[in-house]
């Protein structure tokens, strides 16, 4: 990454110290956080507290060891500062080998592997799954569980519930329904598998998950051994098997969405550069199967929550494809209704702004998260396009903080506009991540009359002042 486009591109250090020094400028707030070890993921949690000039929140994150100490789950407390508090002179002041004081870990979960994924269910927030390198997946009571220590051979923490059902390792296709507590997985097995938790929700959040809840297909005492990591006498876990198993892709599946309208409905991409759409009312083949949906490797899938129409893909391909659900057909090669071209290598993740129907973010390899409007492209108000003819069309902010590869970003649903971001520094550094939780300055997403009218108002304060 470092050699690319070095004739042509500032260096990755020369970027980094350009952005830095327009923080005070392009940024409402920021907080970096330095990691000891890397995190592959990381989500939003509820808001646990509401002040004048800061929210607390919960965060979820891991730690990827090399070994030499457990892999964690990390619940951590974020102070959120509300917008237009943070004086602009005071966010860019801050140390890269530093840790935040806005983010304080809260809760050790010793994991079972390392963690590739979480996701949150939406209905409880409280409660959360986990990928690791295996076929389940790990649901997880993160408010139940015992705070533990990480250290060299302790055991690890017992999930309070396992979901079974592919027949290889499944590492990072995962999604929680928004209007079901149902779980969806993709795996190298090239299958996508359905559960439900229904009937383990209360269970759940009552206890730690040593007592099976009815229904819920059996104690599997050999899942129990593998996940509890002891040597001794297998632990009982709930353990439950799949509601449905779904085959259609060839290769590899990267990531699943549900639609946000339906929990029947979802979709999946993978390996295979496919983008399938499936119907759980109808059967387990596939509604929709997108041919070449890219040109590469696909990453990463997401579902427009405001209009159930777009469809959002990521590819090794270095594009974004936003496709119109309406418009696909089987065995058609993909026609998107935009391209994305932003990147210099692999997106990695995709997800819609839940504030604006036609805002997403999208991160790399390339270590730039970009933010985009679809509804600017080809619009005579796409303001940073015609200033910069060189700018993709609908990019209108890039966030340009991070080093190396952008793993996971998650948008705020309790503070519209602010995201948390993650990079793994491995390559850049040798080790450790970083973690940023940012908010752009709202002049650059406002509708440009709003800001002007707020321009002449403070003009006219100005000169009632001097008068």
């Amino acid at each position: 990454m470092k050699d690319r486009g070095k004739d042509t591109e500032p260096s990755v250090d020369e970027r980094y110290t350009q952005w830095k020094s327009l923080v005070p400028v392009l940024y409402d707030w920021l907080a970096n956080h330095n990691l000891v070890w890397p995190s592959l993921s990381c989500r939003w949690g509820p808001q646990l507290e509401q002040a004048t000039y800061k929210n607390r929140q919960r965060l979820y994150l891991s730690e990827q060891t090399d070994g030499s100490v457990p892999n964690t789950l990390v619940i951590a407390n974020c102070e959120v500062v509300k917008p237009r508090v943070a004086a602009a002179e005071h966010i860019s002041q801050f140390n890269e080998e530093a840790r935040s004081p806005f983010v304080k870990k809260f809760k050790t979960i010793i994991h079972p592997g390392e963690v590739n994924r979480i996701r949150e269910l939406p209905q409880n927030s409280k409660i959360v799954a986990t990928h690791t390198d295996s076929p389940d997946v790990l649901i997880w009571d993160v408010e139940a569980q015992p705070n533990r220590h990480a250290v060299l051979g302790a055991t690890n923490s017992r999930p309070d519930l396992i979901l079974t059902g592919h027949q290889d390792n499944a590492e990072f296709a995962l999604a929680m329904c928004p209007t079901e507590p149902f779980v969806l997985s993709g795996g190298k097995d090239k299958s996508v598998v359905l559960w439900s938790i229904h009937d383990h929700i209360s269970t759940l959040a009552a206890d730690t998950g040593t007592t099976k809840s009815p229904g819920s297909g059996g104690t599997n005492s050999k899942h129990a051994s593998k996940v509890g990591g002891s040597t001794d006498k297998p632990i009982d876990n709930p353990s439950i098997g799949p509601r449905g198993i779904y085959q259609g892709h060839d290769d590899t599946v990267e990531d699943v969405q549900f639609c946000p309208s339906s929990a029947q409905e979802f979709c999946s991409v993978g390996d295979d550069s496919c983008l399938i759409l499936w119907d759980a009312r109808v059967g387990s083949t596939p509604v929709v199967k997108v041919e070449k949906a890219h040109g590469a490797d696909i990453h990463c899938v997401d579902w427009n929550p405001h209009d159930v129409n777009f469809i959002l893909t990521g590819s090794a391909d270095a594009t974004v494809h936003m496709f119109d659900r309406r418009n696909l057909s089987s065995g058609e090669a993909g026609s998107p209704v935009h391209k994305f071209e932003g990147h210099d290598a692999a997106v990695l993740c995709v997800q819609w702004s839940p504030d604006k129907s036609s805002v997403f973010g999208s991160s790399a390899e390339d270590g730039i998260l970009n933010i985009w409007d679809h509804e600017k492209v080809g619009k005579k108000d796409d303001s940073v396009g015609s200033k910069m003819p060189n700018f993709p069309p609908g990019l209108f902010f890039r966030h340009a903080g991070h080093r190396d590869k952008v793993v996971d970003f998650h948008w705020n649903a309790s503070d519209p506009w602010t995201i948390v971001s993650v990079s793994d520094d491995c390559e850049s550094t040798g080790g450790g991540g970083t973690l940023q939780i940012w908010r752009m300055i709202d002049l650059i997403y406002r509708p440009e009359e709003e800001v002007l009218a707020e321009l002449d108002k403070f003009k006219s304060h100005i000169l009632t002042c001097s008068s």
